[in-house]
């Protein structure tokens, strides 16, 4: 994946952890997962990562629908992926947030350092 952060999966039973060097951890819950279509709760994100994230998916052309739910308001958001044709949701989702840590190692390089 480009750019100088890695990212790495490890998958216990349909709930993933994202380990980032900056930020503790990040975990997903598969609640729905089909051909075309994923149903996921990313725990303790708000709706900044996730507008960021639904429009970074959104550019894909194999997207069909790209959308969250909070329903209350220290719950959990739910992320619905659907794609068109044979396009794997979680493959959509891997390929917009690295395009989104790409991104912000950019920005994190034009900050000068102290």
């Amino acid at each position: 994946m480009p750019g100088s952060v890695p990212v790495h999966l490890f998958i216990h039973a349909y709930l993933y952890t994202v380990h980032y060097p900056f930020i503790s951890e990040m975990n997903i819950k598969i609640v729905e997962l089909e051909k075309n279509k994923a149903r996921l709760i990313i725990r303790g994100e708000g709706h900044t990562f996730m507008n960021v994230l639904t429009e970074e998916i959104l550019k894909d052309p194999d997207v069909d629908v790209a959308r969250y739910l909070i329903k209350f308001q220290f719950s959990d958001p739910e992320l619905l992926v659907t794609t068109r044709g044979n396009r794997d949701p979680l493959a959509v989702l891997r390929d917009a947030c690295g395009r989104l840590e790409v991104y912000c190692n950019e920005l994190l390089e034009q900050i000068p350092a102290e």
